[in-house]
């Protein structure tokens, strides 16, 4: 029986929960997900609960702020003044907004503060400091990606992407 190992496309079905059980992502009410073990796209945590893993094996593991999105860091929170701003936006606390960084790939920042002259965003991650528990059923292991499970969504909080 074919285990998963780094380099394999491996098809899955999810459901990842906070502590409290709130669900904070999940496949199934969409699609399963195709991620590329080894290829650093996912968290490592994740990629590594995958590991050994056979066709049609379900499984649940939990993953620690370290084994998923470290620790949050104080340091990360930023304030800009409004003027800095493009003109006609008015951010809420709360919205989140696409930052750029230097290399143009996109930084989601959550409003903390905003007053007449300033804005505070905080660039960690939204899960960063939280323990996860993910339940996963492994569908298929391919040594190529199967084009039918990219979807523009794919697992969000895992960091699946498409290539």
């Amino acid at each position: 029986m074919k285990k998963v190992e780094r380099g394999h496309f491996v098809k899955l079905d999810y459901t990842g929960t906070l502590e409290n059980g709130e669900v904070f992502d999940s496949s199934r009410n969409s699609h399963p997900i195709e991620v590329e073990v080894g290829a650093g796209r996912i968290i490592k945590g994740f990629e590594d609960a995958l590991i050994g893993m056979v066709e049609n094996e379900k499984k649940t593991f939990t993953l620690s702020p370290e084994e998923a999105y470290e620790h949050r860091d104080e340091s990360l929170k930023q304030s800009f003044m409004r003027s800095e701003l493009p003109q006609g936006l008015n951010p809420q606390v709360g919205q989140v907004l696409a930052l750029r960084n230097p290399q143009g790939g996109r930084i989601p920042a959550k409003v903390t503060h905003v007053d007449e002259e300033k804005i505070t965003v905080d660039l960690n991650h939204p899960l960063a400091g939280k323990t996860l528990t993910f339940e996963v059923k492994v569908l298929e292991i391919n040594d190529t990606p199967s084009l039918s499970s990219c979807t523009p969504s794919a697992c969000s909080s895992c960091g699946s992407t498409c290539s």
